[in-house]
């Protein structure tokens, strides 16, 4: 590659990223957007007037743009991890270089899932959010969702028809189906050679896809952050402030302590250019409360941002976004000694062990959509003999947590990643380190 003009097709046009400001604004407008429409109602209590604003405005335009961009986000999860990840395993080339890529992925993402669990449990037990809880308030209790018993959910991750787990978009099984696509095509030869390039140009075609529908993310985040405050208001989080306190404390002493550490101790990657390159990721997770809807964007600034080759980030960011549910378990964590203190339980060090395992393990599998983390949660609360309707009491105010944490989750993945890529010499440091890099237009 030269410096010469003709190049300039791939070097930034701004050295500032727009798009992230763009993102951003639609963030802050959102939320003060969905304020004036809840405290209009408060303030005009006139039925007909709350009606309106509930029927046409939340419930209309709010409702219909956010669903639309999130709809657009997910048509793109699944063409994005079959295609990238056979590109990713034909690029690995041996069967060696990606079990050892897959057993560091799958190690770092539990023992940061471990490390949050046992965190959310240190904080929730020194600040003890549940003892000025009154279960005599009228809330409405969990109905507890069956779960598979773990034999099936080990038999369900390999499929045994990949159109249908592309149709119902079962992650895990399309990154199986993937990866002995991938396999199958390095060895046979001419042949494969010849399906694998068109593997790789119908990968350029789909980041393409990304980056227009990105265009819209201003535009989606403002529709999708101010429905949820426009139905959740301030008020709210007053009445379950020290639960929330308690779980954003653990998120961010998690974020600071696990997450930068790693990235700083083990990779020796600079944790601020990480930082400003993953905003846009971040806020985009936070709007959507979705790690699936993300997978595109956390992808695209990863192997373009970041630096990381294609067949690690292929692997990697997919498979955390399925089983990496760091700020999931520290909701767990931190809900599971709310409820017990709340209803004058008390657990001792055995429980707390077992807490630790389910959440860790019962994170392999939890669906990367919002909310999905409760049926874990019914788990775990079952696991210490704690009733799992209680869940009802934190169920009003999850959707806000739910949205950070899911900033926290998407964080993980890149910070795994970039871990991993720099151990196996995936990690373009130059483009790293470069705090000006913006997104390259493929082709």
């Amino acid at each position: 590659m030269t410096d010469s003009p003709q190049s300039g097709a791939n070097q930034p046009s701004h050295p500032k990223d727009t798009l992230t400001m763009r993102i951003f604004a639609g963030l802050v407008l959102g939320f003060g957007a969905g304020l004036v429409m809840y405290y209009s109602r408060v303030a005009f209590p006139d039925a007909m007037f709350a009606a309106w604003v509930q029927e046409y405005l939340i419930d209309g335009v709010f409702l219909v743009f956010g669903k639309i961009f999130v709809n657009l986000l997910k048509l793109m999860i699944v063409p994005l991890v079959l295609v990238s990840l056979i590109c990713g395993v034909i690029a690995s080339e041996e069967s060696k270089s990606l079990g050892r890529l897959g057993s560091k992925t799958f190690v770092l993402y539990l023992l940061t899932t471990g490390v949050a669990i046992t965190l959310a449990l240190v904080v929730a037990q020194i600040f003890d959010p549940g003892a000025g809880a009154d279960l005599s308030a009228d809330f409405e209790p969990y109905a507890v969702k069956e779960r598979p018993p773990f034999v099936q959910v080990l038999i369900n991750i390999f499929p045994d028809n990949p159109m249908q787990a592309m149709a119902e978009g079962n992650m895990l099984q399309v990154i199986v189906f993937a990866i002995l696509v991938g396999i199958a095509l390095n060895h046979t030869g001419q042949h494969g050679r010849r399906i694998g390039a068109i593997f790789e140009d119908l990968n350029v075609v789909v980041m393409k896809l990304v980056q227009l529908i990105m265009q819209l993310a201003p535009y989606g985040v403002f529709f999708l952050v101010g429905k949820v405050f426009a139905e959740q208001g301030i008020d709210l989080l007053k009445g379950l402030g020290a639960y929330m306190g308690c779980v954003l404390l653990a998120l961010a002493l998690h974020f600071t302590l696990t997450y930068l550490g790693i990235l700083t101790l083990v990779a020796r990657l600079n944790p601020l250019i990480f930082m400003r390159k993953m905003r846009a990721a971040q806020m985009f997770a936070f709007s959507t409360a979705s790690s699936a809807a993300t997978m595109p964007v956390t992808m695209g600034i990863v192997e373009k941002r970041l630096g990381v080759k294609n067949s690690v980030a292929s692997f990697t960011i997919p498979l955390g976004t399925t089983i990496n549910m760091d700020g999931t378990a520290i909701m767990q964590g931190v809900a599971t000694v709310f409820i017990a203190s709340a209803y004058g339980i008390e657990l001792g060090m055995a429980e707390f062990v077992t807490v630790i395992a389910t959440a860790t393990l019962a994170s392999i599998g939890t669906a990367a959509v919002p909310s999905a983390g409760m049926i874990t949660l019914a788990m775990v609360l079952g696991q210490v003999g704690l009733p799992a309707e209680a869940i009802g009491l934190i169920l009003g105010v999850d959707r806000i947590l739910d949205m950070v944490r899911t900033a926290v989750n998407i964080t993980g993945d890149a910070v795994v990643t970039c871990t991993v890529a720099h151990s196996e010499g995936a990690l373009d440091q130059a483009i790293f380190d470069d705090p000006d890099v913006v997104e390259v237009q493929p082709g």
